[in-house]
């Protein structure tokens, strides 16, 4: 798109604040990017079976979790090595190679932000993710280059559903009740954002968030 970007103003929208919804709280993974550890291991344990309790005895998502609650992959890993020595060296590769844990864009959600960047539209993110390993991803990522700000959860040791990254990103953000609209994979989180005071929208396909984004005006 060309030619002198427009302020975007919002279509009016009844809610708790009587306000209008004038920008979009995006997540991150499952919304804009896929991320799944078997898309690494997939590529380092042939076998189906050993494959799937790797990830569910060793490298788990609940282990992966601790990262994005502020803990250090050097720890983590040297924890688990404790307990797994055998799996040592499948374990030591988590770190150097997690960027092969997100194997690319959601379908449809990157020409969102797109549309609502070029009309002006302030974005913005909150997301549970490791801050190191966010680190290594961001600059892999310039779709971010529209966001105004991000609150990573193991930067603020801070994770959602917790309301204090919702309090935090308020504050940070400058949106009061009923001023955003969050959109997340997790209905916990979607939840958190509705009982902070924002509108949300619960994500299951690009489309979806197409229509419901429409609904209150935005211009996607």
């Amino acid at each position: 798109m060309s030619g002198q970007r427009v302020p975007f103003q919002p279509a009016p929208f009844a809610n708790r604040a009587g306000k209008e919804p004038k920008a979009v709280v995006f997540d991150v993974g499952h919304v804009l990017y896929d991320w799944d550890p078997r898309f690494l291991y997939a590529k380092l344990i042939p076998e189906p079976e050993r494959l799937d309790w790797f990830l569910s005895h060793v490298v788990t998502r609940a282990w992966h979790f601790q990262h994005d609650m502020g803990r250090p992959f050097a720890e983590t890993s040297a924890e688990l090595m404790v307990l797994y020595p055998d799996e040592r060296d499948l374990i030591a590769l988590y770190g150097p190679r997690w960027l092969e844990t997100i194997p690319g864009p959601m379908p449809g959600t990157h020409a969102i932000v797109e549309a609502l960047a070029a009309a002006g539209v302030p974005i913005f993110g909150i997301t549970n993710f490791s801050a190191e390993f966010w680190a290594l991803f961001r600059p892999t990522a310039p779709i971010f280059d529209h966001f105004r700000d991000i609150i990573v959860s193991g930067t603020e040791r801070l994770m959602k559903p917790d309301p204090a990254i919702y309090a935090l990103a308020r504050t940070r953000f400058g949106l009061g009740d009923g001023e955003a609209v969050f959109v997340d994979d997790n209905p916990a989180n979607v939840e958190g954002a509705r009982k902070a005071g924002w509108l949300a929208h619960h994500f299951t396909d690009a489309q979806s968030l197409a229509r419901d984004l429409r609904a209150l005006g935005f211009p996607v």
